[in-house]
């Protein structure tokens, strides 16, 4: 009966364990998401400085997603690569190191799938003459919602679930909407899924090395 309970106490110390290992998991790859939320934040002002700078001197009421200056989004996007690569690059050594874990790996990967993959359409579609403004926003939507959705299940976090919703919300809109409403919706995710989401992770993350600053000290 003893050598029962000892195995039944063995068998729940593992499963705990375990659990343990996955919470920690889930959290350490919140808190990596966390500490990307910058780029968020970059890229959200990136779109909208394009779509400005693009329809810089015509109406507001005539504005569209391109604009009628075509070399504004190329220019503004590159710029915007070199600019957070460039930070990466000065940054990334200074910065405390910490240690690359399975859950931070699989949601690194799946960004990066979603950014060739957006990438490769792009180029393609745009070359091919088949792009219009009404597939460009469905397009992005579907692809950033979808990449929202995977990383917010993964992380069980509620917060990036809402700006997947908000993806797909401006995806449809894209679908079904004039072009006026279509860049309102777009212009509003952008602010709401990229821009408040990437500062709400970046005030999470000193939030998080707070705590744990106070943890060591105390």
């Amino acid at each position: 009966m003893s050598v029962d309970h000892e195995m039944n106490d063995l068998a729940r110390q593992e499963l705990t364990a375990r659990l343990n290992l996955i919470e920690s998991m889930i959290a350490e790859g919140r808190q990596k998401t966390e500490s990307w939320g910058w780029t968020f934040v970059l890229w959200g002002a990136a779109y909208i400085a394009a779509i400005v700078f693009a329809n810089l001197g015509a109406p507001v009421a005539e504005w569209s997603t391109w604009g009628h200056h075509t070399l504004a989004w190329p220019i503004t996007m590159i710029s915007t690569l070199v600019l957070m690569f460039g930070y990466i690059g000065l940054v990334g050594d200074k910065g405390p190191k910490q240690p690359e874990t399975t859950m931070g790996r699989a949601i690194f990967s799946m960004w990066l799938a979603m950014g060739v993959s957006m990438m490769i359409f792009f180029v393609a579609a745009g070359a091919s003459g088949r792009l219009d403004e009404h597939i460009y926003i469905a397009v992005i939507g579907a692809m950033l919602g979808t990449t929202n959705f995977a990383s917010s299940m993964i992380l069980k976090w509620r917060a990036q679930l809402f700006t997947a919703l908000v993806w797909w919300t401006a995806a449809v809109v894209g679908c079904f909407g004039s072009l006026t409403q279509s860049l309102i919706v777009f212009l509003a995710a952008i602010f709401l899924a990229q821009i408040v989401f990437g500062v709400y992770g970046m005030i999470s993350e000193r939030k998080t090395m707070a705590r744990k600053s106070g943890a060591v000290h105390a």
